[in-house]
């Protein structure tokens, strides 16, 4: 009797700690445990398998049979199948003709928007507006949800400070802190407050880890960096994502000291779980496990399997390794039954939290559905989130804004009429018929009151010129002339980096041409990544970085040029004068020899400028700002240390605009090397012609903190300087010192 009821404390206790999962209730995690107990190995393999359905391909392969493998219980999860009647009948299978009817949960790239899409993210970056970032996130979710949809694979957090990399254009740049904050925004815009409410999805952190830092920019490749950088600069923006309650990660295709981030135990057990208390499950990318076979670090797939499952992957994404290999595994103490049971609860957690224990059909809706895709309201988010992600680098003598009352325009470059080209890479179900290209945009703000001609000048890939004199002709006619110049979306994404990040074919050559006419020329970007623009720096006479803005990119570009809306982008990644500088980026540490352009022997290039041609946090607008001397005071106690900032900011022009005040640091000595600057808060100030602001910021001992030479977190006692000002070369500055 006494073991008796020892044993059903056990299993209470059991319980009660099992209930400290954030996803599930205690009642939920003993319905859990009951169902693991029904189930076999094979079964159990089945929720860690994820399957790509034949609707939508990513990756470089597709896998027949996926509808059989549901039906007898070999697949949990299924990816690239979406519309909410195409997913239900998946769906159906799951839980209708399987032994114990559990559900899939349905995962999709849904990285800028479903149907309505939204700019690129590292455009939505260049707004610094996480409060949008957030809204566009929710939107995303909504959509996603209705199309039968539970998971997205976003967001992209790496840090990716390689202009060469194409993925750069898929997160937030090259800062950590605006790296981090908008992590956190985009999880929370995805997941909302709960799960279960039927509008969210969850979000996937990716890719774990230092995926930004692939060698030469080229994507899949090698990185090697230390123990420091790792977590000072690549992990800081994953843990955000943990905290703000991100449900998954993603494991990264590269390797990490020497391993391969698919079966890094540190960085998916030691780091992830132990020390940061992830309690969602890990998914592969695609095929990653497989890979690790040419990566050299296995022999064959049953070596990989078995060192990702023990490593801490919950969920082979498309691999078929678990499929394959992880009963047998199992059966011969090759991967415990407990590190199984683990990851398979994980996944059945989320499945609980999303509801689909409840509903597995409640995501299913063809109502839902039409009421709540691509919607007026969403447009009209789409637009305004691609107003405040343009950044105008250039504007000389006021060029920007055109009058309405404008007679001719000429319109250059093949991308003004493309409307896929407003996409951007990974754009889910975003549809190119609807868009708005630039060209219309431009004709829908004009009217009937301008003559508009259109012109292609050239192509974007090619060395075809023979549209140049066309061009040179309606130029030479018009009153301004707009080139839109840059990449094809399929140039930037995964699988899409350069060695040469010039404007491609002939369009530099088209638009010094179009200059030489003395018609003032305004160049709009539409591109995935930073561009090298020396080449036609001094050609234009307006700059305007549109990434690739989304749905309604034309009329947001058009709200810009004709100043009904007043550009207050920032840049959130470098652009380097050329692809030699590579990798640069505002936060280096200094050398021993500075640049000094007296000295021949000190850090400098014999034929470039150190200087970037745009900095970081860089971005104009159609007024302009001027900032006071700003003070600093200090509060220390034993426990704590508290600086309040603040820093008078004026609008000295003669109409209204946002400036984005930045702070940044500066540790100036310290017990290992310390970057040259760091950003550490920034605020929106939108000002009226003449009004004046006093702007405040608060920085706390964490703020100075950084590991230190023991490899211990914390701040060191000593002087810092504090810089505010509109970009990362702010000369207004304070000086602390903390004891």
């Amino acid at each position: 009797m006494y073991k008796s009821i020892l044993i059903l404390l056990l299993v209470l206790g059991i319980h009660t700690l099992e209930a400290q999962s954030r996803w599930t209730t205690a009642a939920e995690e003993k319905a859990i445990t009951d169902l693991m107990a029904q189930m076999t190995l094979a079964e159990k393999v089945g929720q860690m398998t994820l399957f790509t359905s034949d609707w939508d391909q990513t990756g470089p392969t597709l896998r027949e049979g996926y509808r059989e493998d549901i039906k007898t219980g070999k697949v949990g999860a299924i990816f690239n199948a979406h519309t909410a009647d195409y997913n239900r009948e998946l769906q159906r299978i799951s839980v209708e003709e399987t032994r114990l009817g559990i559900p899939l949960i349905f995962g999709y790239d849904v990285v800028h928007g479903y149907r309505t899409i939204f700019p690129i993210p590292l455009g939505e970056a260049a707004s610094w507006n996480v409060v949008s970032a957030q809204e566009n996130a929710r939107i995303a979710a909504r959509e996603a949800a209705s199309a039968g949809l539970h998971w997205t694979f976003a967001p992209m957090v790496d840090v990716a400070r390689d202009a060469r990399w194409g993925r750069v254009m898929e997160g937030a740049g090259e800062d950590v802190y605006l790296g981090q904050v908008m992590a956190r925004a985009r999880v929370k815009g995805f997941q909302g407050d709960d799960l279960a409410d039927p509008f969210t999805v969850v979000a996937c952190a990716k890719h774990f880890a230092a995926y930004g830092a692939a060698q030469a920019g080229r994507d899949y490749h090698t990185v090697d960096i230390s123990e420091r950088s790792l977590r000072e600069i690549y992990l800081p923006p994953f843990k955000t994502a943990l905290d703000a309650g991100v449900g998954t990660f993603m494991t990264s295709f590269n390797e990490v000291d020497g391993v391969p981030a698919s079966g890094n135990h540190h960085l998916l057990t030691d780091i992830l779980r132990n020390e940061w208390g992830f309690e969602g499950f890990v998914v592969t990318d695609y095929t990653s496990i497989n890979e690790m076979i040419p990566h050299g670090i296995v022999a064959n797939e049953a070596e990989a399997g078995e060192l990702a499952a023990n490593a801490g992957v919950d969920m082979d994404m498309q691999g078929a390794i678990y499929y394959n290999n992880l009963v047998d595994q199992v059966a011969n103490d090759l991967v415990s039954l407990e590190r199984v049971d683990e990851a398979v609860r994980e996944i059945l957690r989320i499945k609980y939290a999303l509801g689909l224990f409840d509903d597995p059909y409640r995501y299913n809706d063809l109502e839902r559905q039409r009421d709540n895709i691509f919607t007026a309201d969403h447009i009209a988010a789409a637009r305004a989130a691609a107003r405040e992600s343009l950044v105008l680098l250039k504007n000389d003598q006021q060029t920007l804004p055109l009058a309405k009352t404008i007679k001719k325009l000429a319109v250059i470059g093949p991308l003004a009429i493309s409307q896929e080209d407003m996409l951007g890479a990974w754009h889910a179900d975003g549809r190119g018929a609807n868009c708005v290209s630039v060209l219309s945009g431009i004709q829908e703000a004009l009217g009937k009151g301008a003559a508009v001609t259109y012109l292609p000048g050239v192509p974007v890939v090619g060395d075809d010129a023979t549209g140049i004199p066309a061009a040179v002709a309606a130029a030479k006619l018009a009153d301004a002339v707009i080139v839109v110049a840059g990449e094809n979306w399929t140039m930037s994404g995964e699988a899409a980096s350069r060695t040469d990040i010039n404007l491609p074919g002939r369009q530099a050559e088209l638009i010094r041409q179009l200059h030489a006419t003395g018609t003032p020329v305004i160049v709009v970007l539409l591109n995935g990544r930073p561009l090298a623009l020396t080449d036609i720096v001094d050609y234009a006479d307006a700059i305007l970085e549109a990434w690739y803005p989304g749905t309604a990119g034309g009329q947001a570009i058009a709200d810009i040029v004709f100043g009904d809306y007043a550009p207050a982008g920032k840049l959130p990644i470098t652009f380097p004068r050329s692809v030699g500088q590579i990798p640069i980026y505002y936060n280096m540490k200094n050398t021993g020899r500075p640049l000094d352009f007296a000295n021949k022997y000190t850090s400098k290039y014999l034929d470039e400028s150190n200087d970037p041609l745009f900095p970081f946090g860089f971005g104009l607008t159609y007024t302009t700002f001027s900032f006071g001397t700003p003070e600093a005071t200090v509060e220390q106690s034993r426990d704590s240390v508290t600086i309040s900032v603040s820093i008078d900011v004026t609008n000295t022009g003669k109409r209204a605009g946002r400036e984005v005040v930045q702070l940044y640091i500066r540790d100036l000595v310290g017990s290992v090397t310390r970057p040259v600057r760091e950003l550490k808060a920034f605020q929106l100030v939108d000002l009226a012609a003449g009004e004046r602001q006093t702007v405040q910021f608060s920085l706390t001992a964490e703020d100075l903190s950084f590991l230190r030479r023991d490899m211990s977190w914390g701040m060191e006692p000593g002087a810092f300087d504090i810089f505010i000002g509109n970009d990362s070369r702010a000369t207004q500055r304070v000086s602390v010192v903390i004891e």
